[in-house]
């Protein structure tokens, strides 16, 4: 598409963002990245360009990644029909297998490859591998679902440190070697708290905390864990909402400075969010700032 940006205004866009990059060259940002974003191919292909533009630039980017549309149309190839109990997905043995395969085999070698043809330099880890995410059963009616017990963060700062762009599929695992599927935010919530991180942001399919559901002009942009607390009393915040706000201020609790819940179908949402004044969706702070 053609574009009457000047020479001029492009460097004065690159300009007003200068303040942003020095906020966050060195500091990490998990990025939980599912829903449209990931199954609409351009989304896809804007978010890894984002993300290797953010590490080019200094900030220590992990991705965490789900893919329940690629789980669901394997298990439908399967003839293997989804069953879902309080919006997690029942998992039984073969279930936990084809889970394993979809994310930490296809879905995450997919991510690490975009991300290296975009000019990154990123390496794929499951929640198995160096016992990343400890895990036991969340309940039994669920099978195969797992809550996190422990965070063994080292191969995540390992890659880190070495310059990589960890891309992080949430399969967990027990001391017995049960392989668990793990909900995609609550385990970025638990890896930022881990690593202490800047911000987490939570990509979803929805603009960010709306006073009314039905109406995008309603975006609360900014809010702290007390007033949080207020709109889950109100009803404000409610449903398939509740879980991803209690992500973020659990995140926020093991020492992640603040946490964002943005719409992921925005192109370039994650450079608005981190290098704009405007930012997107609803940001949720802990402490002073």
């Amino acid at each position: 598409m053609e574009t009457s940006f000047s020479n001029a205004q492009r460097a004065e866009v690159l300009t007003q963002a200068l303040p942003y990059i020095k906020r966050y060259t060195g500091k990490v940002v998990v990025v939980k990245y599912g829903g449209n974003a990931m199954v609409n191919e351009q989304l896809k292909q804007q978010v890894m360009e984002d993300i290797v533009l953010l590490w080019l630039i200094g900030v220590k980017i992990v991705l965490v990644h789900g893919g329940g549309p690629e789980i669901t149309e394997l298990m439908d190839r399967l003839g293997k029909k989804p069953e879902f109990v309080d919006g997690l997905r029942v998992t039984d043995k073969e279930t936990v297998d084809i889970v394993q395969m979809v994310l930490a085999g296809k879905v995450n070698k997919t991510l690490v490859n975009l991300l290296e043809m975009k000019g990154g330099k990123a390496i794929g880890l499951s929640g198995m591998d160096g016992r990343l995410i400890e895990a036991k059963v969340k309940d039994e009616k669920l099978g195969y679902v797992g809550e996190v017990t422990k965070i063994h963060i080292k191969p995540v700062t390992d890659l880190l440190n070495n310059g990589y762009i960890p891309v992080v599929s949430t399969v967990g695992c027990d001391k017995s070697g049960n392989a668990y599927n793990i909900n995609g935010d609550t385990a970025a919530a638990h890896i930022a708290g881990a690593l202490n991180a800047e911000r987490l942001i939570l990509m979803t399919d929805i603009a960010g905390i709306l006073r009314d559901k039905n109406d995008p002009a309603t975006l609360i942009p900014e809010l702290t864990l007390p007033q949080a607390d207020e709109l889950r009393r109100e009803g404000v915040i409610s449903g398939g909402m509740i879980p991803k706000v209690d992500c973020c201020v659990t995140a926020i609790h093991a020492g992640v400075k603040n946490a964002v819940i943005m719409d992921g179908r925005v192109p370039h949402s994650i450079l608005m969010e981190l290098l704009t004044n405007e930012g997107a969706g609803t940001w949720i702070r802990g402490g002073q700032q």
